[in-house]
């Protein structure tokens, strides 16, 4: 079987390592064909299982079917799908340039699995952050172990009894299970660990790959900003609050790594936006299914817990209302909470949309500046030098203008943090890349042999080492055949 249940992993983990090296090492993942017989199979899942995976959804995190749809099954299956028409181009040796003092050479990058991966998803994008990094891994030609969040039971449970079924169950293992199950499985060695999720558990598994120096891709969360400039078409403004909505309450309720957290804006264009917010929300989430709830109970109180403070409470300017029944909370907007309170020194992962006002968009700049660089910056603008200072004078691990969350979509450009929100990216040929190796391979003939590379060392032998250094061929020509130039 491809599931393994933690009780019986508690047993022997060494065990479910050594086989899955043993089937790496007899070369059938490496095939081409297996490659891509693995990514079909991820395909038939998301096209045969589609109403399976939206209930669980529902069932786990209270996914409207759209939601899920858009964030997980339709953009992974474009993903896949993607993989598969690219496959065989990324997989190919790049030729690389050789110097001519080196002729007769050739050179070339050859891309090779890793060998033996482990992946641990998340619980609030639980099909797409176990599925997409599982496709790049499995294009790459690796053997995988994945660990979905137990958070998301549900959701991981579908997972461990239905990969099996569609996927090399040999190759492919799926480990349900806690916490304790991550920290025995980081145990042993792997050739690559990939963690989606906080930045608390990201420090824990660095420490545990550091033992056998296994390399380690982190997906973190951080507090990622918008911008919104004052935009003079009203068609414009509108479609900017849609946007916002849709990233801020429309992904998992702001369960996301990549919602936006808070929002930067003008005093005098705050009120403004503040209306529009209020009556587009209104328009917007006319049935309460309309908004994923929060996860479990322990997020409900710490969410719930960021209003206790008073001076935070104060700055409610519309929502505010939480139901511990259905776990669910009313979209929120704040204005100018303190901003040495919890909201805006903790990423919120929720419902609430504090806004901060500056006396000019401009000081957005060094207001972020002064922040951990965030996973993603959002701004909303038509100011093209805005635009270039905040490329130029910010960090983050994706910059979107005019829109917020869509660069998940995309598989043409990398998705990664960058310090605080993690290092390593993947989507598209970047999941392919992230659980390869780009192996160097040089080819030299016997025919051209170069003494002066050797010792014993004389300054004439310097000279020509300095001409090759330089590409100073015709000089090098006339120095080895006894002439000055």
């Amino acid at each position: 079987m491809g599931s393994v249940p933690a009780e019986e992993m508690a047993v022997d983990f060494g065990g479910l390592v050594g086989d899955l090296r043993e089937v790496y090492e007899s070369d059938r993942t490496r095939d081409l064909e297996w490659r891509e017989s693995q990514l079909r199979g991820l395909v038939r899942l998301l096209e045969e299982e589609e109403e399976a995976i939206f209930d669980v959804l529902r069932e786990d995190l209270g996914k409207h079917r759209g939601e899920a749809f858009r964030d997980e099954v339709g953009v992974l299956k474009k993903s896949v799908v993607d993989k598969l028409q690219n496959l065989k181009n990324w997989a190919a040796p790049e030729k690389a340039h050789t110097p001519l003092v080196a002729f007769p050479a050739t050179a070339m990058v050859v891309p090779e699995p890793l060998g033996v991966v482990l992946i641990f998803s998340c619980w609030n994008l639980p099909i797409g952050l176990a599925l997409e990094p599982l496709s790049g891994a499995l294009a790459a030609g690796n053997a995988v172990v994945v660990k979905p969040s137990e958070l998301a039971p549900s959701t991981s449970a579908f997972l461990a009894a239905n990969i099996p079924k569609y996927l090399d169950a040999k190759a492919v293992k799926v480990v349900e299970g806690g916490a304790d199950v991550g920290e025995k499985l980081m145990e042993h060695r792997w050739d690559k660990v990939l963690f989606t999720g906080s930045s608390r558990v990201g420090r824990l598994i660095m420490t545990k790959a550091a033992k056998h120096l296994t390399p380690v891709a982190l997906e973190l969360g951080s507090k990622c900003p918008c911008i919104i400039d004052w935009l003079d078409s009203n068609r414009d403004s509108q479609v900017a609050v849609n946007r916002i909505i849709g990233a801020k309450w429309s992904t998992c309720s702001g369960q996301a790594c990549i919602a936006i957290d808070y929002v930067l804006v003008e005093e005098e264009f705050a009120p403004i936006l503040i209306e529009m917010l209020k009556s587009t929300l209104k328009r917007f989430f006319t049935k309460t299914e309309y908004m994923a709830r929060i996860l479990n109970e322990k997020h409900f109180k710490r969410l719930s817990g960021l209003l206790a403070d008073r001076r935070v409470a104060a700055s409610v300017v519309h929502g505010g209302h939480f139901n511990p029944k259905t776990l669910s909370i009313e979209p929120t907007l704040l204005l100018n909470p303190p901003l040495d309170s919890d909201i805006m020194t903790e990423e919120i992962f929720g419902p609430l949309l504090p806004i901060i006002t500056v006396k000019k968009i401009e000081d957005s700049i060094t207001f972020l500046k002064s922040k951990p660089k965030p996973l993603a910056i959002y701004a909303f603008t038509r100011n093209e030098e805005l635009k270039r200072r905040i490329i130029d004078e910010t960090s983050s691990g994706s910059v979107t203008f005019n829109d917020a969350i869509v660069q998940y979509g995309l598989d043409s450009i990398p998705f990664g943090g960058v310090g605080h929100s993690g290092f390593g990216q993947y989507h598209g040929k970047y999941s392919f890349e992230m659980f390869s190796h780009k192996k160097a391979v040089l080819k030299r003939s016997f025919l051209i042999e170069f003494m002066f590379r050797y010792p014993p060392w004389d300054e004439s032998k310097i000279g020509f080492l300095r001409r090759v250094y330089r590409f100073d061929y015709i000089s090098l020509f006339f120095a080895l055949i006894g002439l000055r130039r």
